[in-house]
């Protein structure tokens, strides 16, 4: 059978000069790099960051796997990277972000291609620039753990699994298989994403078919998929969703309300209250409906609903996942599945026929994410808790001192101010200075002496993060079941010496 391939006709500005086409992409990804890169180190390792340097990564590459396998619960991909990385940059804050920064960037020029092949130059520029500045992505793109990796190695899968839809050649399913193995490499989430791509593959949707490329090219393309997909089942049972406890204690339905909550405001976007989410809710929701009203060409409605079908997957797949008892819904989780729907949203908003009111509608939305980004820099109520400058408040303190601190903030404190490590269970230190740290709701016992013989001696408040400091005029042994006991916040508590310290039995 003869191949028959339909290729459009170039848009009047590519035939006009061969630089035109790609000033905007340059525009929106350097618009991208501002975003992620001049505020790399603005904020505070939080608990997932700081564990990273301080219980994962470890001289030995092999060691740090071994690390991954016991105490993670994500596959190997981005440990093996950040392992190189900090060999040669160490692991300072923007050393350990970098990985993520490059990622979160690279999606960009990704999201543009995808747009492209979804329904052309309008959608691509519009798909790229969302990405850029949605809070969720941005934020992400600052965060040393594996969710922008992630979304990187989603887009791309997405990317080469149009191409191959469009033209399933050896290339370009040999290069989605790639992808998707890259994708499951980096999360196991990858899979809703793939199982939609995988299936419309499967049923030959579009495209031509040249030698070698029908069936059995895309069963290959998909098998290479599926046993990556299962030799990464020992990982995943041998993690056994390690420090994923906090998802069930979770209310289901604040998850998913949690989730486009997301996607509008971004990750700490809670405080700015529902009245900004329902904002930019009514700018993307008018903009879809002028969109859907004015009625979509037949490749932007193909390319839309294709869009809307992963992202649809990509989210209520996990949600069966936990009505059939696997429950590990949490809303980051679903990161990579903003992409198809940012693209879909892309799509419609700047179909042809909307004209100026579609590019107005979207620029109205970039807007919007661009303004959340920007406060999330401005207000600390927004960032990450400020672990940083509680160390650096508590640096000044006794050399023997011991310090009590809720399990988010053990990490960070081990991180900033090394080398400290966890009192033994049933064990005593003795010490001259008790520092207790948390947040609200405090305990009705905060501010009040966790042991005889001490005082308070100072209180502090860094941006919302509690500081209690007491102090003894001579050592005294204190048990660490009396300081566990007496930690300020209502959560699991956890109790650090320094290394070295003088812990009796």
């Amino acid at each position: 059978m003869s191949a028959t391939v339909s290729v459009s006709a170039p848009p009047p500005a590519q035939r006009a000069g061969s630089r035109a086409p790609w000033w905007p992409l340059a525009a929106i990804t350097l618009l991208a790099a501002v975003l992620r890169f001049s505020t790399l180190d603005l904020q505070s390792l939080w608990y997932d960051e700081a564990f990273t340097p301080v219980h994962v990564l470890h001289p030995s590459l092999w060691a740090t796997l071994r690390s991954v396998a016991h105490t993670e619960n994500t596959p190997p991909l981005w440990y093996v990277l950040e392992w190189g990385v900090t060999r040669v940059l160490g692991t300072g804050a923007v050393a350990l972000r970098l990985l993520s920064a490059l990622a979160g960037l690279a999606t960009v020029p990704v999201a543009w291609l995808i747009g492209r092949e979804l329904a052309g130059r309008r959608a691509a520029a519009t798909t790229a620039a969302l990405v850029a500045v949605n809070p969720l992505f941005v934020w992400y793109s600052q965060e040393a753990r594996a969710y922008a990796l992630f979304v990187l190695a989603g887009a791309m899968a997405m990317l080469c699994f149009l191409r191959a839809l469009s033209e399933p050649s050896p290339r370009r399913l040999s290069a989605f298989a790639f992808a998707g193995a890259l994708a499951l490499l980096s999360h196991y989430f990858a899979v809703f994403l793939l199982i939609p791509m995988m299936l419309l593959l499967l049923l030959g949707g579009g495209g031509s078919q040249r030698a070698g490329a029908g069936m059995r090219g895309r069963l290959i393309a998909c098998g290479a998929v599926a046993l990556v997909g299962a030799a990464l089942l020992p990982l995943a049972i041998a993690q056994g969703g390690h420090g994923s406890q906090w998802i069930g204690s979770w209310a289901l339905s604040s998850r998913l309300q949690a989730i486009p909550q997301y996607y509008l405001t971004g990750y700490s976007g809670a405080p700015l209250g529902h009245g900004i989410e329902l904002l930019v809710a009514l700018l993307i929701f008018g903009g879809l409906l002028f969109g859907f009203w004015r009625v979509l060409e037949r490749r932007e409605e193909r390319g839309a609903l294709l869009a809307l079908t992963l992202a649809a997957c990509g989210v209520l797949l996990p949600v069966l996942a936990v009505a059939l008892g696997a429950d590990y819904l949490a809303p980051r989780n679903l990161v990579a599945a903003m992409i198809p729907l940012t693209a879909a949203i892309a799509v419609v908003l700047t179909a042809r026929r909307t004209g100026r009111g579609g590019v107005i509608a979207a620029g109205l939305v970039a807007l919007a994410f661009l303004a959340v980004s920007v406060d999330v820099n401005l207000s600390p109520r927004l960032q990450r808790g400020n672990w940083r400058d509680v160390a650096k408040a508590l640096r000044s303190g006794a050399r023997d001192r011991v310090i009590t601190t809720v399990e988010l903030g053990s990490a960070p404190l081990e991180y900033y101010l090394a080398p400290l490590e966890n009192l033994p269970a049933s064990r005593s230190v003795t010490v001259r200075e008790i520092d207790e740290t948390g947040y609200a709701p405090l305990r009705a016992s905060a501010g009040e002496p966790p042991a005889p013989g001490f005082t308070l001696s100072e209180r502090m408040d860094i941006d919302g993060l509690i500081v209690y400091r007491f102090i003894s005029p001579v050592a005294r042994t204190v048990s660490e079941l009396a300081l566990r006991a007496h930690v300020i916040t209502l959560a699991h508590p956890e109790v650090l010496v320094p290394a070295g310290g003088r812990a009796v039995s």
